[in-house]
């Protein structure tokens, strides 16, 4: 049964619109690295140069595929379902956000344990995108707790008190 059900706005602002800026940005990001990537190239990543080492490892792939390119259909998963709550405050569209950025938080952990202690460097690109995901994993869960849930569709039987 779908259900809406109040939504308390951040700032004034309806949270899905803040979810869906933040799903753009990191939209944008991994565009970019897959982008790149799927280029045959090495995204830049200025004097840090950890970009490269990433990118070459045997991890920045899975089955083939860049992680950046299951980042970016994470993303735009995400971005469909913020501007779809916003327009209809469906509040499972809250929690398919809320879950599908849980997944994406638990990867992104074990992805930066693997910069940080197998591969032993860290992209400047992977970690802003990972940051972005965090942000909207803890506005999504900070939404879901302040929300109010919905009521059942049916009415709860009365109970004549004496």
């Amino acid at each position: 049964m779908l259900r809406r059900a109040e939504v308390r706005p951040i700032f004034g602002i309806h949270p899905g619109l803040i979810l869906a800026a933040l799903d753009v940005i990191g939209l944008a990001i991994a565009t970019y690295l897959s982008v790149v990537e799927l280029g045959g190239g090495v995204p830049v990543c200025g004097p840090l140069k950890g970009c490269e080492t990433v990118a070459l490892s045997e991890y920045s792939r899975i089955g083939g595929v860049p992680v950046a390119v299951y980042g970016m259909g994470l993303s735009l998963i995400l971005l469909t379902l913020a501007i779809a709550w916003w327009r209809t405050n469906l509040y499972g569209l809250l929690l398919a956000h809320y879950g599908l950025s849980l997944a994406g938080v638990i990867f992104e952990v074990y992805f930066l344990y693997l910069q940080v202690a197998v591969i032993r460097a860290v992209c400047v690109w992977c970690t802003t995108y990972g940051l972005s995901l965090i942000l909207r994993f803890v506005i999504a869960l900070i939404v879901w707790l302040r929300q109010p849930r919905p009521e059942a569709d049916t009415p709860r039987p009365e109970v004549d008190t004496p």
